[in-house]
Formats: structure tokens, C-alpha cells, sequence
């Protein structure tokens, strides 16, 4: 792998975990919305953004 193809794949890790970062908070203000967010699906949602806020905050930190 070259380096630009190494860098392509960083940059779209980068965009795919923005866009689903996006889509579990649009989900979760839904939830938010429905009261629901004492849910099992909520916390779950919960988990994974927490996960994915350290990512891009990393991803963010080495300019990508």
C-alpha cells in the first residue's frame, strides 16, 4: 500500500466514523425526543458515541 492509498484509507475511516457519529445522535435525539432514553437501545447508543467522540477526537488530533 502506498502512502496516498494508506492516507485515502485514513481519510475515509475519518468520514465513515463521522457519519455514523451523526446518524447515533440523530437516533438518540429521536430517542430523546420519545422519552425514551432510560432504553436499552439508548444506553447502547449512548456507548457507542462516547466510543466514537474519542475516535474522531483522535482522528482529529493527527489532522485528519
Amino acid at each position: 500500500m502506498t502512502d496516498q492509498e494508506r492516507l485515502a484509507a485514513y481519510e475515509a475511516f475519518a468520514r465513515d466514523t463521522r457519519d455514523e457519529l451523526a446518524d447515533i445522535t440523530a437516533r438518540m435525539d429521536e430517542l430523546k425526543v420519545q422519552n425514551k432514553v432510560k432504553t436499552a437501545t439508548y444506553r447502547q447508543l449512548f456507548a457507542a458515541r462516547i466510543t466514537l467522540k474519542d475516535i474522531d477526537r483522535r482522528l482529529a488530533d493527527h489532522g485528519l
